[in-house]
């Protein structure tokens, strides 16, 4: 027994020596730290804020009595320079009813700004300023936006100065409701997004950008949701961008139709499941076609409808005029009915 109690005591102090021993080697000899290094993101915000600038919103007002007029700034928010030859990504409502769009840049130019154009379901618009060799934030498609990434948002909240703010991706695919689901697929984060950082830039820890920051939740008195930040992903606002540059405004494909629903009855073959049609628009395309709510769309143009959001960016990207076959299920029967896709509403 005594012998039993003696191993015993001797196997603790052997093990109690090993924790002393190894400790250290990875706390640096204290306890109270992991490492010897400051954790800093100072060198993913070196290389992405020369390209966040301030964007000021101005209007003229008249004076009926006198010759002259006051000059006030309606809004402000941030913009991202996404070329070096000064094209510019904002928010459409930081430049909504402008007068005179003022960009002010982070080595202290200023220079006044030409609207190139705008896109309502995105919030997004497209600056010009007249200049060469402007710094932007690189991109890199290869790494893919992951629930629990460290974001940054940079941006000029009150129009105190470029500020940080630091959190993490909480969630991908955030949409926005009616019309506008699946044009937008938010990124949340908890990163705090206040007036003036809208348009400004969400980037990873690494520098890269990768969404324009445009709203947030509970930042009045009427609500409570803390945390709650919304960004566009960098891959819709490119592709905006590049619409508007081309055609001065994006032209978008209109089927007439509302769903946010998948539907399968249970079965394995492909025919069986698809997107259940809630509401289809009157004289829209999809009505003019025959098809009607509570029908289930199987294919669009022998794409199988695997969720709303997929099939409402192929609609978005197809050319208005274009006829296209969709494959419906109603009460057990199949059809396949031509569309002609019409362009977009603009409101």
């Amino acid at each position: 027994m005594i012998k039993k109690l003696l191993q015993s005591a001797l196997i603790g102090l052997i093990c109690a020596g090993l924790i002393l021993f190894v400790i250290p080697k990875f706390t640096g000899g204290s306890g109270l730290k992991l490492t010897s290094e400051v954790i800093s993101f100072k060198d993913a915000v070196r290389i992405a804020s020369p390209a966040v600038v301030n964007v000021y919103n101005r209007t003229f007002t008249s004076n009926s009595n006198l010759d002259t007029g006051t000059v006030s700034t309606n809004n402000l928010g941030s913009g991202v320079i996404m070329s070096k030859d000064g094209y510019i990504l904002t928010n459409k409502h930081v430049i909504q009813s402008a007068d005179q769009i003022i960009v002010a840049l982070q080595n202290g130019q200023i220079f006044e700004a030409n609207l190139i154009g705008s896109d309502n379901l995105t919030d997004l618009a497209v600056l010009k300023i007249r200049a060469d060799n402007l710094s932007t934030i690189p991109q890199n498609p290869k790494h893919q936006v992951h629930v629990g990434d460290v974001a940054l948002a940079i941006g000029n909240p009150y129009n105190l100065g470029q500020s940080v703010s630091q959190g993490i991706i909480s969630a991908t695919g955030r949409n926005a409701i009616g019309e506008t689901v699946g044009r937008q697929n938010f990124i949340q984060t908890d990163a705090s997004i206040n007036r003036g950082n809208s348009g400004g830039a969400l980037i990873n820890s690494l520098g890269e950008l990768v969404g324009i920051s445009t709203l947030s939740i509970g930042k009045d008195a009427t609500e409570i949701a803390e945390g709650l930040s919304f960004a566009i992903p960098i891959e819709i606002a490119n592709d905006v961008m590049k619409k508007i540059i081309r055609d001065g405004r994006v032209i978008r494909g209109y089927f007439g139709v509302q769903s946010n629903i998948l539907f399968s009855n249970g079965q394995s073959d492909a025919s069986s499941s698809g997107i259940l049609i809630e509401n289809v628009v009157p004289n829209g395309p999809a009505a003019k076609a025959g098809i009607q709510a509570g029908d289930v769309m199987l294919k669009f143009n022998d794409m199988a409808a695997n969720s709303p959001e997929q099939i409402m960016q192929v609609i978005s990207n197809t050319k208005p005029n274009t006829q296209v076959k969709v494959m419906i299920s109603r009460l057990g029967r199949i059809f396949e009915l031509p569309v002609t896709i019409e362009e977009y509403p603009v409101n």
